[in-house]
């Protein structure tokens, strides 16, 4: 396992605890391109009866935690950020130009494989307990969230499929796709919307060897939690991964928005 950084919706980003236990790997070369096998849009996203509810070709039966309506159904299948020329799908192939031409692995291929097609309908699991959100974690309540049951919902952040992806065998990917959350509709909020997330894992032969004596630095220790890092990453691992982000996140910047 190694240090990882994402960011979600271009600018938004955040650092998320990984097992100790994940291993880094290389990824194959005919996997390191795009995956752009979208969801059908012409789907049968029927109005819940006979308390079931019929979305993308599969039944959901419904119970005491289903509150996803018709009109949110509507949307799913959509893939707005697929449809070449809208707005969303030029400013992923933006990304996605800048991430395969400016990061590459050993063999001159794109580092990053990039995955927009997959099923917004995810588990809780996947959802919030594969991210370590507690159980009783506010951002798990009904009134925030659309639950086809109480086992299966339309995800609320492209980070749903984060440990599948590395669980997989994928050490750098972007992910990107619509997320729906019960949010009030103003000039700012829509229960739908978009995010792209990138997801990177260091070794710490690529974190570390570039750095003077470098040869005795490492991942992770026996140590504390702290205001500046989680509680198994050494602080040179933490600042050099930080830094890497913010390097990261400024090229991608200028690269969509110009110098100015």
């Amino acid at each position: 396992m190694a240090m990882l950084w994402k960011f979600m919706r271009v600018a938004k980003y955040s650092k998320t605890a990984l097992s100790p236990k994940v291993k880094v790997r290389g990824i194959p070369t005919h996997s390191r391109h795009s995956s752009s096998k979208s969801v059908p849009s012409d789907f049968a996203a029927g109005t819940p009866y006979s308390n079931t509810v019929e979305l993308l070709g599969k039944s959901y039966p419904q119970d005491d935690y289903s509150n996803v309506t018709e009109k949110i159904l509507s949307k799913v299948g959509k893939n707005l950020h697929n449809r070449k020329h809208h707005p969303l799908w030029l400013i992923k192939e933006q990304v996605k130009e800048h991430f395969y031409k400016h990061y590459l692995g050993r063999r001159g291929t794109p580092l990053f494989s990039v995955y927009d097609g997959l099923s917004p309908v995810v588990t809780v699991q996947q959802n919030f307990d594969s991210l370590l959100i507690p159980q009783n974690h506010a951002s798990r309540r009904k009134e925030d969230n659309y639950y086809l049951n109480r086992d299966h919902m339309l995800r609320a952040h492209t980070s749903a499929h984060q440990w599948d992806l590395i669980h997989s065998g994928l050490d750098a990917f972007l992910a990107v796709g619509d997320v729906y959350r019960r949010d009030t509709i103003d000039n700012t909020h829509y229960p739908v919307f978009h995010q792209m997330e990138g997801v990177r894992l260091f070794s710490c032969h690529e974190l570390f060897s570039s750095i003077k004596d470098g040869e005795g630095l490492q991942l992770f220790e026996q140590g504390h939690r702290t205001a500046h890092k989680q509680e198994c990453h050494t602080m040179e691992a933490v600042r050099l991964v930080e830094f890497n982000l913010k390097q990261v996140l400024t090229k991608l910047m200028t690269h969509i928005f110009g110098d100015g």
